[in-house]
């Protein structure tokens, strides 16, 4: 066999090499920056003991694409943290002005400790435990309460509580996708409220967290929360869950 021969022998063999890997690698190197969202796998028809020996095989998972039909499903998916810290802004806004919030959010076992600076320069503290809200402002020895539900944290925090979104109507919901938002992979979905109201939420895939939400009314922003910081999980156990009297209502175990 000639020297042309063996060369042209040698190109076709490494051709066959580089197309058989781009093949096995090419689809996850075009889709590694994109985030997405697995779901189980439910068959009635399959026995606990069945699943729990089927956990990890690669067919009881699929990619959801993120539509008005399924973004409701993708969310119920998602989980916040049992035990984290995070910061967050909010922003108001209405002709002619603004204002905003800063906000750190300590939660842990069921415990949660809002700390927010007011456009005043007041500092509010609320500790939210099963039944009750505690609240008061930074330099006051005195505190007061409220009865607390399940929505009395997210309230604290000026945030929407998006797991609401499960209850919507499908034909409200008007926009879906997969979004980063700053350096967060989101779940998107946009909301049309009403004829004037218009509402978006963004949702970690990553920690179950609502990363960003806004509220448009007549075309105007009235209302965005963002955030952005690193979430650390679980909740330093330097964080308070004490009143200003000095009672603990909560100690964070290490």
């Amino acid at each position: 066999m000639d020297s042309k021969n063996r060369l042209a022998i040698a190109i076709a063999i490494t051709c066959l090499i580089v197309v058989a890997m781009f093949a096995s690698f090419g689809r996850s190197l075009f889709l590694v920056n994109i985030p997405s969202v697995s779901l189980a796998h439910l068959d009635e028809d399959t026995s606990d003991t069945d699943s729990s020996s089927a956990q990890g095989q690669d067919d009881q998972f699929w990619q959801v694409d993120v539509t008005p039909e399924t973004v409701q499903s993708i969310v119920a998916s998602l989980s916040r943290p049992e035990s984290y810290y995070r910061e967050l802004t909010v922003e108001t806004y209405w002709t002619g002005g603004s204002h905003s919030t800063s906000v750190q959010f300590w939660q842990d076992d069921g415990w949660s400790h809002t700390r927010q600076v007011l456009p005043s320069g007041a500092v509010r503290h609320d500790i939210t435990g099963d039944e009750t809200t505690y609240y008061w402002y930074e330099g006051s020895e005195s505190y007061r309460s409220f009865p607390a539900d399940q929505y009395s944290a997210d309230l604290t925090q000026h945030i929407p509580t998006y797991e609401d979104v499960l209850d919507l109507d499908t034909d409200t919901i008007v926009q879906t996708g997969y979004e980063r938002r700053d350096v967060w992979p989101c779940v998107y979905l946009q909301v049309q409220v009403s004829d004037t109201v218009v509402e978006r939420y963004w949702i970690s895939t990553d920690t179950g967290l609502l990363v960003s939400a806004e509220r448009e009314q007549n075309g105007q922003l009235v209302y965005r929360m963002t955030a952005y910081t690193q979430v650390q999980t679980p909740c330093p156990t330097t964080a308070s869950f004490a009143l200003p009297d000095g009672t603990e209502l909560h100690t964070v175990q290490s």
